[in-house]
């Protein structure tokens, strides 16, 4: 059976398992007081060429974004998101619950936010009797695989500069983004234009963990006790300072997620060499075919692979995801299961 359903399905890379392993009888000081989390957002904040950044480890992706969202917001305003986001669609309300509107906005089959789309809820917001908006989200890769560029994320930060919002970038994929083939993107790039962002190890190589990284020193102050207080103060922190430090000192974070587009490549080309239409062609690792429903039930025999969404003609767009631990056999294994629909 290949192991295409998603990106965290696998525990973490042995190196990875190594160091924790190394660290399981110290003693350490809890609540990411450690110094494993202190020399490791020493390490991020040079990596993004923000010496004054404050740098917060935190468990999960949906975890990270409500908390940072409920912090960095007032009561009153909201959250520019795509309609696709994964705030919108697939965290269970957990910004809602934190007493912040989504404001959603249409986003193309990349999944990106624009300016354009943005304008008529900024407009709307002028009434003083609604929500007002104070943040824009957006996540890199996006939920469908898109990648921004350098000249996206600057139009973006130009405008949240001049309505007031701020821009917080999901990076629960950065590894995947800032990897992909035609990438123009730096992590000093996403210190410069956005106010924090975060840097995900769930989805590339860690046994859990997200790197938050707050630029803007406004949202600095108090946030650990925002944090504590939404529940998302790891009592054991090293574990996530030791984890990233691994990932993130010599490179391994880069290599891993290069692996994984690399495999998610040659399935994407192999796959419309056979006659598979994509959804949206993406340079990450996640890749949308789209299949006969018929074929639905051959795929359960020969991998994991989640329906994405069933299609007007009968057709069913499926989503492949390659992690750090696929393989170039893997993808040719699969490829060489599936029919030819060529004909």
């Amino acid at each position: 059976m290949f192991q295409f359903r998603n990106d965290y399905s696998v525990g973490a890379h042995p190196r990875v398992l190594e160091a924790v392993a190394a660290t399981n009888l110290e003693g350490n000081i809890g609540y990411g007081a450690d110094g494993y989390c202190e020399k490791c957002a020493a390490l991020i904040r040079t990596l993004c060429q923000a010496p004054e950044a404050r740098v917060e480890f935190l468990i999960g992706g949906t975890q990270t974004n409500f908390t940072a969202i409920a912090a960095f917001l007032r009561p009153w305003e909201g959250v520019i998101c795509a309609q696709s986001g994964h705030i919108n669609g697939h965290e269970g309300g957990a910004v809602e619950a934190t007493g912040h509107k989504l404001f959603q906005v249409p986003a193309g089959p990349d999944g990106k936010v624009t300016v354009e789309a943005m304008t008529p809820v900024m407009e709307a917001c002028q009434d003083i009797h609604m929500a007002k908006a104070g943040l824009v989200y957006i996540s890199n890769a996006t939920e469908t695989g898109g990648v921004y560029t350098l000249a996206e994320l600057k139009a973006l930060s130009k405008y949240c500069k001049a309505n007031g919002l701020l821009l917080f970038l999901d990076g629960a994929r950065l590894g995947a983004a800032l990897t992909a083939e035609g990438n123009d993107v730096t992590l000093p790039d996403l210190a410069r234009l956005c106010d924090a962002f975060y840097i995900g190890g769930t989805k590339n190589g860690a046994l859990m963990g997200e790197a938050l990284v707050i630029v803007n020193p406004a949202l600095q102050p108090e946030f650990f006790r925002l944090k504590k207080q939404q529940g998302a103060v790891l009592a054991k922190g090293w574990l996530l300072g030791v984890q990233f430090q691994t990932l993130l000192e010599k490179g391994l974070y880069w290599e891993l997620a290069k692996q994984a587009n690399a495999v998610a490549a040659r399935l994407q080309k192999g796959l419309m060499d056979k006659g598979y239409a994509m959804a949206n062609a993406t340079s990450t690792n996640q890749i949308f075919p789209i299949v006969p429903a018929k074929l639905l039930t051959e795929l359960d025999q020969i991998c994991t692979y989640e329906v994405w969404s069933k299609n007007p003609d009968g057709t069913v767009t499926v989503r492949f995801v390659t992690s750090f631990a696929s393989t170039m056999a893997d993808a040719e294994g699969l490829l060489a299961a599936l029919p030819d629909l060529r004909g």
